[in-house]
Order: structure tokens, then sequence, then C-alpha cells
């Protein structure tokens, strides 16, 4: 594991110090926390993006879904989609 300073807005740091009283969680763990959640959330982000690039860019051509695969998807969505949620 490897150390990381990372200076804080006194008000951020109040409210994180604040958090950590209430939760009875050290404040790194928190901070740890938040910043694993927020890479997350970029990774999944940048992965969407990606693939919605290549799907625009594949759109219409040979690699574009299969038309009859793609119909076999939505009929199954239809009759089974309400039953399943």
């Amino acid at each position: 594991m490897k150390n990381f300073h990372v200076p804080l807005p006194d008000e951020t740091y109040e409210h994180l110090r604040s958090a950590a009283e209430r939760s009875k969680v050290p404040a790194t763990a928190i901070a740890r926390e938040a910043i694993d959640f927020w890479l997350r959330q970029q990774l999944r982000r940048a992965r969407h993006d990606a693939i919605a690039a290549y799907a625009a860019e594949t759109a219409g051509t040979t690699l574009d879904l299969d038309a009859n695969l793609e119909a076999a998807g939505i009929e199954h969505l239809m009759t089974t989609g309400r039953e399943s949620k």
C-alpha cells in the first residue's frame, strides 16, 4: 500500500472528519473508499463510451448486430421482460 498526501479544503476536511466520527470509521478508510468508488465509476464511464463509439462506428456495417439476432432479442424482451422485473 502506498501513502498519498491530499490537501483538502477546510470544509471538505471538516465533513470528512465529522463523517469519520459519526461512523466510527477512520477518515482515511472513508477517503480511500470514496476514491475507489470514483475511480470505478470513471472506468465504467470510459468502457461505456468506448462501446458506444464502437457501436456508432460499426452501425450499418457487416460488424453491426445481426438483424435476426436483434429481432430475437427484442421478441424475447417483449415476451419475458415485464415478467422478470
